[in-house]
């Protein structure tokens, strides 16, 4: 495969960022897969951030939506994906403001309550700790997980 131009592959990543919020970093290894040289690829990067096509608080916002709806995941698990893509604290915190904790607490109880109804044969405190690990893997808070733990089992009993 011949090597992408510098204004063709502007135009190829614009085109990707148009379609969805793309973080910073995504879009940096896709320039370097497509051949473009390091030095080249970072200027593209500048340039799509100056654009507004590249926007690290709007892409952490989209982020956080997408994987607490669609996902179920937790503000631990989606806090530390989005450190991996590069992403700064403070787009974060921003970011986890969003969060309604009605709505969040809500998701945790219907992933529990799911896991619940594979793990209800086995002995109780076995079954509390399959809960506790499920949710701990979904990136839920510690005390988060206790109450619901404890709220799901209380209800059974």
């Amino acid at each position: 495969m011949k090597p992408l131009s510098a204004d063709a592959a502007m135009a190829r990543a614009a085109a990707l960022c148009s379609r969805s919020e793309q973080a910073e970093s995504d879009i940096l290894k896709k320039l370097l897969t497509w051949g473009i040289a390091p030095s080249l690829a970072h200027g593209i990067v500048e340039r799509l951030k100056q654009e507004n096509f590249l926007n690290e608080e709007r892409y952490a916002h989209a982020y956080v939506h997408d994987k607490l709806a669609y996902n179920g995941w937790g503000r631990v698990k989606i806090s530390y994906q989005l450190k991996m893509k590069g992403i700064s604290s403070s787009a974060i915190d921003a970011a986890m403001e969003q969060i309604d904790e009605e709505s969040y607490r809500d998701t945790l109880m219907r992933l529990l309550q799911g896991k619940w109804r594979e793990v209800a044969h086995r002995e109780p405190q076995l079954a509390r700790a399959a809960m506790l690990r499920y949710g701990a893997s979904r990136g839920f808070e510690t005390p988060l997980l206790y109450d619901a733990v404890d709220k799901i089992v209380k209800d059974v009993d």
